[in-house]
């Protein structure tokens, strides 16, 4: 990882992080404990786009799938007494919404390279959402 990418890394950790942060936990209904292994998001070349990347490949279909699974007190309940933690990296580089969120033993892990099918925004959420309802 180059200057370039650690810049938009730390750029994109300390300013537009935050507020996606507290937009997870709104949508969960509580503080949920995210671990993202910054470095492996890192894709060299791409430093430009991860304000645009980041937030349509991990953050906007997590947002949207766990506001969905909360719409009601049975899912806030859910998912409140199984998730315990949330990790998003990308160290096997998948490409595919169909394999890129897997939720065991209480830990969401999302993984998928960050300049691939970033656009498919709404496929991961839909997939995110069927994987962790079909574990709660």
């Amino acid at each position: 990882m180059g200057l370039a990418e650690r810049r938009a890394i730390k750029a994109f950790e300390t300013s537009t992080y935050p507020k996606l942060k507290k937009e997870i936990d709104e949508a969960a209904h509580f503080e949920v404990t995210v671990e993202i292994d910054w470095n492996t998001l890192a894709v060299e070349g791409y430093a430009e786009k991860y304000e645009e990347f980041f937030p349509q490949v991990y953050f906007t279909p997590l947002t949207t799938a766990l506001g969905a699974i909360t719409v009601d007190e049975m899912g806030q309940e859910a998912l409140k007494s199984s998730l315990k933690k949330i990790v998003i990296r990308n160290t096997t580089g998948c490409t595919t919404y169909n394999d890129w969120a897997n939720f065991e033993n209480g830990v969401l892990t999302l993984e998928q390279r960050p300049e691939c099918n970033v656009y498919e925004t709404a496929y991961r959420a839909e997939a995110l959402q069927r994987e962790l309802e079909s574990k709660l």
